[in-house]
């Protein structure tokens, strides 16, 4: 297992990704995407901000980090952090828990970039998805709605989501 950035080359497999997963949320709850720019995912590549986890020379997922979230996370934005998003595993990987090693991953990440905090948002309500991110170690902070959604994803224009985070400093991962 490797994860390295993704590439211009790989858009249209993100995009089978992205669609797989949104077709697998909608089974499993009441919360899905709706969909994500192009040019901003292309945009994202070409930042080296979207990862891909690579098996035996196939995409078994990808992620994209940011290092800012100030919509969703308001004033503890200003905290040093790195920000997991858009976590989509290609379904023949399903089950084989890379959540668990994209947090070990952004865990060291963030420790080389000298951040504090790693941390995820979701989708409120899908009980088992959230006990999952905490078995992966992260603490649950409880539920925001957003006030603004400015440019976010479509997804976020309605409902509540789900915040989590690891601290560093207390957590040896």
């Amino acid at each position: 297992m490797q994860i390295t950035n993704s590439t211009p080359e790989d858009i249209d497999q993100l995009f089978e990704l992205y669609d797989a997963a949104t077709a697998y949320q909608k089974k499993v709850g009441n919360n899905h995407w709706k969909g994500f720019d192009r040019a901003l995912v292309l945009a994202e590549t070409v930042a080296n901000r979207q990862w891909k986890i690579m098996i035996d020379g196939e995409i078994a997922g990808v992620f994209l980090i940011t290092f800012n979230d100030p919509l969703i996370w308001l004033e503890k934005d200003n905290d040093q952090a790195i920000y997991i998003h858009r976590i989509a595993t290609n379904p023949v990987y399903r089950g084989h828990h890379l959540v668990k090693h994209i947090v070990q991953w952004a865990a060291t990440y963030a420790r080389q970039l000298e951040k504090q905090f790693v941390r995820l948002d979701t989708g409120s309500g899908n009980e088992k998805l959230n006990s999952y991110y905490i078995s992966c170690g992260f603490s649950y902070l409880g539920i925001v709605k957003l006030r603004e959604t400015g440019n976010l994803p479509a997804h976020y224009k309605d409902g509540s989501f789900s915040l989590f985070e690891i601290d560093l400093q207390t957590h040896d991962l």
